[in-house]
């Protein structure tokens, strides 16, 4: 690997590989164990890197940008005398481990040997593995060949998506799919397009394509405080789904796990200040959405 940038000392700092992934590899920015909240059971989560939304409440913002990422991490660095940076080094060099990749190029066998560790979680807990991301639907044909050969595998498998894609790739992976769990968010088309960039009329017209398909799709709405925690954007949520045979919706609360992430990557986080949403305002929609007839499950 090969970095040419020259970067300033003082400040947590990023730079954009130009690489990019092979048909036969997906690029992908962790893969998680042991997780509860990404469907049935312990969960192997594997993120895909790539976004074409922007929602300024994003948890990894280190899955916005499709390409490979250096992020210097200004609180582990030495101030060495010449930065491997600058002279084109390897960052494993490093010395204090300040340098870190964000967005690894695999491929199928190795992400299918990672997730096989942890295959003993899934027999005792009724778990599988969950597809995320960042969006996977920027890399769809690498997620539909991976679920093909996960199902192959007898893995039970899930993807999260906000619904935001090519209807057709969309459908091809929600057939391989135990459930996808599809996020719901600003219900205003003119709000989520300026907000997030989503297109909101197709991802409803693919939430719809998936459910007459008769594939398991569990609906989540992320309760963001400013943008959709509020009960009309919820209303117009349950109002959509009233003609569907859906029985569960998750109910995500906002936190700030992610903040610190954004000073690393030099990125602006429009929600800093913004406070966690309390039990009380929780409960409230979870009272309104039983009330309509679904079984709420917080976190997801």
């Amino acid at each position: 690997m090969t970095l040419s940038a020259v970067l300033p000392m003082n400040c947590s700092t990023q730079v954009i590989l130009p690489d990019q992934a092979s048909e036969r590899t997906g690029r992908v920015f962790n893969i998680q164990r042991y997780s509860l909240n990404d469907g049935l059971g312990i969960r192997t989560v594997v993120f895909f890197k790539g976004c074409p939304l922007t929602c300024p409440w994003c948890a990894n913002p280190e899955s916005r940008s499709p390409k490979q990422q250096v992020i210097k991490r200004e609180a582990k660095c030495i101030q060495c005398e010449e930065c491997v940076l600058d002279t084109g080094e390897s960052i494993d060099e490093c010395p204090s481990g300040a340098l870190e990749q964000v967005g690894k190029n695999m491929s199928y066998d190795e992400i299918v040997a990672e997730i096989e560790k942890d295959s003993v979680f899934y027999r005792t807990s009724g778990g599988g593995v969950t597809l995320s991301g960042g969006e996977v639907m920027a890399q769809a044909p690498f997620a539909i060949e991976l679920a093909k050969r996960l199902k192959g595998l007898n893995y039970p498998v899930a993807v999260e998506t906000t619904g935001q894609g090519n209807a057709r790739q969309l459908l091809a992976l929600g057939r391989l799919c135990d459930e996808v769990l599809f996020d719901f968010k600003i219900m205003d088309p003119e709000r989520a397009m300026s907000v997030t960039g989503m297109d909101l009329p197709a991802v409803l017209e693919n939430f719809t394509l998936l459910v007459e398909a008769g594939i398991s799709v569990i609906p989540r709405l992320p309760l963001i405080p400013g943008y959709t925690l509020d009960l009309i954007n919820v209303d117009k949520v349950l109002r959509f789904l009233r003609p569907f045979d859906i029985e569960e919706i998750h109910l995500l609360p906002f936190h700030q796990y992610g903040a610190n992430k954004y000073t690393s990557l030099k990125m602006n986080y429009l929600l800093k200040d913004v406070q966690v949403p309390t039990s009380s305002d929780i409960g409230a929609i979870r009272r309104h959405v039983e009330a309509a007839g679904y079984r709420v499950i917080i976190g997801g």
